[in-house]
């Protein structure tokens, strides 16, 4: 792979042994070989150590101390070198083409910055709500989340690191400001990653948390914009 389709895969876990083998092996087996998967630990209790390690050393693994999701992902990306950095979540799947049709999107497109896709949510086997059929699945719908984007590192660093200081909406935060910053983007049409819906979702386990986060958020990008009008 040429520097200029060079991809690096961060990959954040935190006590997700149960499911990361799947995302590494989605991410290895890309028709578009990344040029490098690290895995990110953030202080897991379990094994996910364990998992990772065993992919070695296709995967790169690094342990930190739990310090949350947006502080997971910054270490990744300070660990990798590739022009383009993906994300995916440790409970996430991609399709083997996702990376082949981002990149080709950036090559029609030079302008853009980043490039999103679709995403198709399917029930764990072994969540109860696959026991009780009580989730209603949304498919092919905009993957404005981590595990959907894949984006210039010029670009990322132009907007700057996730806030650790967000415990559920680090990528909203991050996506305003790239908006902020202008950064050009796209949808791909097709559904190119596969989120799971289980017990341990942080929407499921962090619910209570999401308002009033959301409302911080939305004020944060407000004071921006107010001050960038009056500068």
């Amino acid at each position: 792979m040429t520097h200029e389709r060079s991809v690096s895969v961060v990959i954040p876990v935190y006590n997700g042994e149960r499911y990361l083998a799947e995302a590494i092996e989605s991410a290895l087996g890309q028709s578009a070989i990344p040029i490098e998967v690290v895995v990110v630990d953030d202080g897991s209790a379990d094994n996910s150590g364990g998992v990772a390690r065993a992919f070695q050393p296709r995967v790169r693994y690094h342990l930190q101390p739990n310090m949350g999701a947006a502080a997971a992902r910054n270490t990744g990306v300070g660990l990798t070198t590739g022009h383009f950095i993906a994300f995916l979540d440790a409970d996430d799947r991609w399709l083997t083409n996702k990376l082949e049709l981002q990149l080709n999107a950036f090559e029609q497109r030079p302008d853009l910055d980043m490039v999103f896709c679709q995403v198709d949510e399917f029930v764990s086997p072994d969540s109860e709500m696959a026991r009780t059929g009580s989730v209603q699945l949304r498919k092919a719908v905009p993957a404005f989340y981590p595990s959907g984007l894949l984006v210039k590192r010029q670009a990322f660093d132009r907007v700057g690191l996730f806030a650790t200081d967000c415990g559920v909406g680090e990528f909203i935060d991050w996506y305003a400001r790239a908006n902020d910053a202008s950064l050009t983007n796209i949808a791909l049409p097709s559904s190119l990653v596969e989120r799971r819906i289980h017990d341990t979702n942080q929407g499921v386990t962090k619910r209570d948390s999401y308002n009033s986060e959301y409302l911080r958020i939305l004020k944060r990008a407000l004071d921006r914009r107010r001050a960038k009008q009056g500068s």
